[in-house]
């Protein structure tokens, strides 16, 4: 090798990391598409200076100011530390003087490589406090808020928390501390309201296989709430035509783009398109299963550092200020839907089917600069059938020994009883009548594909075994996680560990 190749050759791999971390987005999109914003005022954090995003220490600063300025209208609490010991705070926001709350939560940085989650979520709650415009929402609203859940991810800018789970599909399963921190809080919290910001990365490996020399995304936002069947239709369809078309009317009003949230999958070599989602394993479903309205927001941000970072902050803005509007002017609406959707359902949808359909979505052409029509496949968890049905039973039975299983349920805001003495019972049994354990880790847990077979027996069951009633709230979340074939359950997920020809230690009481 001449001396001249030497250089040449350790002058790019020097600069391999540097161009690793490049922003995948030109000059022409970002002018022409996505201009920054010039409403956004310089008040948070990394607003005020030139490179970076709001660290941890700043963010504490920011939200201690906000009490300092308004100590009747904020309070700040700590629900418990990341994993290398840094204080989760949580932020209330709400008028004393006034009663009768509707209870919002909203959370951002669940993701650590999502800033403007964070930004927004700190720009709210500054407008909230110092805007006359808006304080009045906290007159009949109380706001629970995490800017930041993720902090050590956030503090490096890395989407995953520091023992490398990805805290948006932990929500089940419930492994990372930052996890059993967020779901304690939320349920002791209750809310009716729930929202998740987050950013969406626009560049994805797919595009650039699409089109002449790759595409990239139009849409400023995207909405994701559920399709899961076993959320009341009555929430499913309020969700979506109340709070969610309200923020498409504010987004309109901006001049923003959106759609429903879409991600790209493999399907037998095929590049398409999953539209929605049905997993309890994120906040857009879990925090649905409760009987809440729920959406995660997902703005066009990953990837992009500060790229029309104010654009991004103001669409946080603009959405969380919508929802809570939303919420402030349908206050009884709420709690009318919300009690409706508490009557114990018949039937549980254990798993489902998506509609596939044909239809085109509108993207930048990377080659002309022009917007698209691409035509997609679309694999649509809005338009579910079910697939595995069951009755809802009386009850769930949880042997005494399952106490790690009861611990998450606790976490999950579901009250459990226990037999205070032996009791008799005719029940169905879970047998397991086929297994694949495929070995390979996901989320750093072995899951788990069964089948089973529902075998009536009387059985005596001793003194500590677990009741668990399905008259209750969160009835939903309890039997996603305890039906074994559900694609997030303890099963699913390795939580609770099986084999074939086993026999589960749920056992569940009919009516």
């Amino acid at each position: 090798m001449t001396k001249r190749s030497y250089i040449v050759l350790t002058l790019i791999l020097c600069s391999l990391p540097v161009l690793a971390q490049l922003n995948p987005q030109s000059k022409k999109v970002t002018e022409r598409y996505f201009p920054d914003a010039d409403s956004i005022e310089e008040i948070t954090p990394a607003l005020q200076k030139k490179r970076g995003f709001t660290n941890y220490d700043e963010l504490i600063n920011f939200i201690t100011q906000l009490q300092v300025k308004h100590p009747k209208l904020i309070s700040i609490s700590y629900i418990g530390e990341s994993q290398k010991g840094k204080k989760i705070p949580l932020v209330r926001l709400t008028n004393p003087d006034k009663t009768d709350k509707t209870r919002v939560w909203m959370q951002g940085g669940l993701h650590g490589n999502e800033p403007a989650s964070t930004e927004g979520v700190l720009y709210l709650l500054y407008q909230l406090l110092s805007n006359p415009k808006y304080t009045y929402l906290l007159d009949t609203i109380d706001l629970a808020v995490v800017p930041m859940a993720n902090i050590d991810g956030y503090e490096k800018q890395s989407r995953y928390a520091a023992n490398g789970l990805d805290l948006n599909r932990d929500q089940t399963k419930i492994m990372a501390p930052e996890t059993v921190a967020l779901k304690q809080a939320f349920s002791n919290f209750n809310p009716e309201v729930g929202v998740d910001f987050h950013e969406y990365n626009a560049y994805r490996r797919d595009f650039a296989k699409m089109g002449r020399f790759g595409i990239t995304t139009l849409y400023d936002i995207m909405f994701l709430y559920t399709g899961n069947l076993n959320v009341p239709e009555n929430m499913r369809r309020f969700t979506n035509t109340v709070f969610v078309n309200n923020a498409r009317k504010a987004l309109d009003t901006n001049g923003l783009r959106y759609h429903d949230y879409m991600t790209t999958g493999d399907y037998m070599g095929d590049t398409e398109f999953n539209l929605g989602s049905i997993h309890a394993r994120s906040s857009a479903t879990s925090y649905a299963l409760t009987n809440a309205v729920s959406t995660l927001i997902e703005v066009r941000g990953v990837n992009l550092g500060r790229t029309s970072f104010k654009r991004r902050i103001a669409t946080t803005f603009i959405i969380g200020l919508s929802y809570l509007e939303t919420a402030y002017h349908n206050q009884n609406e709420i709690k009318e839907e919300i009690a409706q959707a508490e009557k114990t359902q018949p039937k549980i949808t254990v798993t489902s089917v998506r509609k596939e359909y044909k239809d085109t979505i509108q993207v930048i052409d990377l080659d002309t600069y022009e917007t698209m029509a691409l035509d997609v496949t679309i694999h649509d968890a809005l338009q579910s059938s079910p697939k595995l049905v069951r009755s809802m039973p009386l009850a769930y039975i949880i042997s005494a020994d399952q106490e790690a299983l009861i611990e998450k349920l606790h976490l999950l805001g579901i009250t459990t009883e226990t037999l205070s003495e032996p009791k008799e019972l005719t029940v169905e049994a879970y047998q397991i009548t086929a297994y694949d354990n495929k070995g390979e880790l996901y989320e750093k847990m072995n899951r788990q594909t069964v089948e089973t077979q529902l075998e009536t027996k009387t059985m005596t069951f001793p003194a500590g075994t677990y009741f668990i009633t399905t008259n209750q709230k969160n009835t939903p979340l309890l039997c996603e996680v305890l039906e074994p074939e559900a694609p997030n359950s303890f099963v699913n997920f390795g939580v609770l560990k099986t084999d074939l020809n086993n026999e589960l230690p749920i056992y569940r009481l009919s009516k």
